[in-house]
């Protein structure tokens, strides 16, 4: 796959958040998204991800569910996309626009309180609904 100039990708990561529910979107509450080329290794190892692993997205920050009546002046949750490796694995630009919206709504589901089994359980549903749309 081709390489994206940084505004492309960045279209495609608009179009990715414009692809959430409204119903969702107006419940996002002290968040961030922003866009890197890749993660570090620092940033991989402290995960626990392999260094040959994709990592397309991160959620960093304090889920919604997880907040209490101390939240308070608290920095912004952090999500990022890493442009380089959904460019890596993606066949075409069609490619990209799907993974880029599936990682935005990966990691918009943590920022609501949901952790990655039962994020993979939901994704895992959505493939199957949307086979049997098809």
């Amino acid at each position: 796959m081709r390489k994206l100039k940084r505004t492309e990708f960045e279209k495609i990561v608009k179009e990715g958040i414009e692809a959430i529910p409204k119903k969702f979107l107006r419940k996002l509450d002290n968040v961030v998204i922003v866009i890197e080329d890749k993660p570090t290794p620092a940033k991989k190892k402290k995960l626990n991800i392999h260094s040959d692993w994709a990592l397309f997205g991160l959620y960093e920050g304090v889920p919604q569910a997880s907040r209490g009546t101390n939240y308070t002046a608290a920095l912004p949750d952090k999500i990022t996309i890493f442009q380089k490796p959904i460019e890596k694995e993606a066949r075409d630009e069609k490619d990209i626009k799907e993974m880029v919206k599936n990682t935005v709504w990966h990691e918009i589901a943590h920022h609501f309180g949901m952790d990655e089994a039962r994020v993979r359980r939901v994704e895992i549903q959505k493939r199957k609904t949307s086979f049997l749309i098809l």
